[in-house]
């Protein structure tokens, strides 16, 4: 009874088994993805944090070893602190897939009220007082890069700015 228990340790992402001889991920790939980690503060973007990922992951290959394996693999090494501890919390062998982690990541960190309220701010958007044209521009696509891309928000920034 005083013994460990050796199992319940399962990782929430299940990684497909990879039947490729010789598959191994290289050190410089794993620096790349730990170069620019998720901590999960309010002031990160998880879209943008998603969008490296997959360019870096996209520059490896390896034959008869599908991309999204890697990626499945890879990503716990991209997250840190609150990022982490998300993944951490989240129940054995959940993750199946790279779009079902993908919704889940940023369904945390870019849940559904951030994005109404994103959107809101952009429908509301007003040239501040002391703010030349080209600054409140800025200001505005910076609204929008940080609105995940729909048609009503591009439908808005046409309509509205392009008069």
């Amino acid at each position: 009874m005083l013994e460990a228990p050796t199992e319940g340790y399962e990782d929430a992402i299940v990684v497909p088994e990879i039947n490729a001889n010789n598959f191994e991920i290289k050190h410089g790939l794993l620096n790349l993805v730990q170069n620019k980690q998720f901590f999960g503060h309010d002031k990160e973007d998880p879209h943008a944090h998603i969008r490296y990922f997959n360019k870096i992951t996209s520059t490896m290959k390896f034959p008869n070893v599908p991309s999204t394996s890697v990626k499945l693999m890879l990503f716990p090494f991209s997250l840190e602190g609150a990022a982490r501890i998300w993944l951490d919390k989240e129940p054995p062998r959940s993750i199946l897939t790279w779009d079902d982690l993908v919704s889940k990541f940023i369904n945390k960190f870019f849940p559904p009220s951030k994005t109404t309220n994103l959107r809101n701010e952009i429908t509301r958007f007003q040239q501040r007082f002391d703010e030349s044209f080209y600054e409140a521009w800025d200001r505005f696509n910076d609204l929008l890069r940080a609105c995940p891309a729909s048609d009503w928000v591009f439908g808005i920034a046409s309509t509205r700015y392009i008069l």
